[in-house]
């Protein structure tokens, strides 16, 4: 069978790609510094190690740092990184991709960028090392920018790396799921600190990890909502074109019986965001106000358009 030629885009859809790939990074490159600040200001200064590179980082400076003052936080976090990637390679080959490598070391650059003009302790003003003396005021901090920006990376298809890498190698040599093996890892680094910190910083630490798995969900699942619109109508032709020209969406199309009056009618299938949906809404009032419309909540769109398949 003879292979279909891909047709090649149009100026404004080479424009639109463009528009989206600069959009896509600048994203990114957002949720990494919500993420760097989140540490740097909040989890490190409190010692909420609630998992990952961080917390490793955390528990390791509090035996290391004195002894070797250089090798700060963010030093610290560089060498785990560097070394997790380097056996995720290893092990993993392109399941270690390069937007994980990317996160993984912008964030850490950032996290001495952050040093380098602040100091290793961060902005003096409140308690020790810390921002202010509330320290559950800066533990929500600590986990709303981390979990914001975790979740700006997993709707990216991104991560920040680190216990990431032991996830998928300790997933791929036995039968325990990514998610449980995250978990388990970023337990086992969360509750050492009841040892290292003390029983209050333990607790925060325990709650923050639970505190972030929540969030991480619950701000990927509103990232990706997107409308599943259906309309039955008479007007097909004054509403059709709006998908396509006034929202820049497709749509299917298909002829149907009412039930209770028999008249035929054109049902519309479109899948948009919820700044189109208002546009389409009103759209369709102005030109079918006896049109039925139904909209319902989608957490995630594959193809065209939406999320890619890979």
């Amino acid at each position: 069978m003879k292979k279909q030629e891909r047709q090649p885009l149009t100026p404004q859809e080479k424009r639109k790609k463009i528009k989206d790939t600069v959009l896509y990074w600048v994203i990114l490159n957002f949720g990494i510094l919500l993420i760097a600040v989140g540490v740097f200001f909040f989890k490190g200064p409190n010692n909420f190690a609630t998992g990952g590179v961080s917390g490793i980082a955390i528990i390791i400076s509090k035996f290391v740092t004195p002894l070797v003052p250089f090798l700060t936080q963010s030093v610290l976090m560089m060498i785990i990184n560097a070394a997790l990637i380097i056996i995720g390679f290893i092990f993993l080959g392109k399941g270690c991709t390069f937007k994980t490598v990317y996160c993984s070391l912008l964030y850490t650059f950032e996290m001495w960028v952050f040093e380098q003009i602040l100091g290793a302790n961060g902005i003096v003003l409140g308690n020790g090392n810390t921002l202010t003396n509330q320290t559950f005021l800066e533990f929500i901090f600590a986990m709303l920018l981390t979990g914001i920006g975790s979740a700006i990376l997993f709707n990216c298809s991104a991560s920040s790396g680190g216990t990431d890498i032991i996830a998928l190698i300790v997933k791929k040599f036995t039968k325990i799921n990514i998610g449980k093996a995250l978990f388990f890892t970023d337990l086992l680094i969360a509750s050492s600190t009841f040892f290292i910190f003390g029983i209050t910083t333990g607790f925060y630490s325990l709650l923050g990890l639970l505190f972030k798995a929540f969030l991480v969900d619950s701000v990927i699942e509103s990232i990706g909502k997107s409308k599943y619109v259906t309309i039955i109508t008479s007007h097909p032709d004054a509403i059709a074109p709006f998908i396509l020209e006034g929202i820049h969406r497709s749509f299917t199309s298909h002829k149907a019986t009412g039930g209770y009056t028999g008249e035929e009618k054109t049902v519309l299938l479109t899948v948009c965001n919820r700044a189109e949906a208002i546009k389409l809404k009103i759209q369709i009032h102005r030109v079918d106000p006896t049109a039925f419309v139904i909209l319902t909540d989608t957490n995630e769109i594959l193809g065209k358009g939406f999320r890619s398949t890979l």
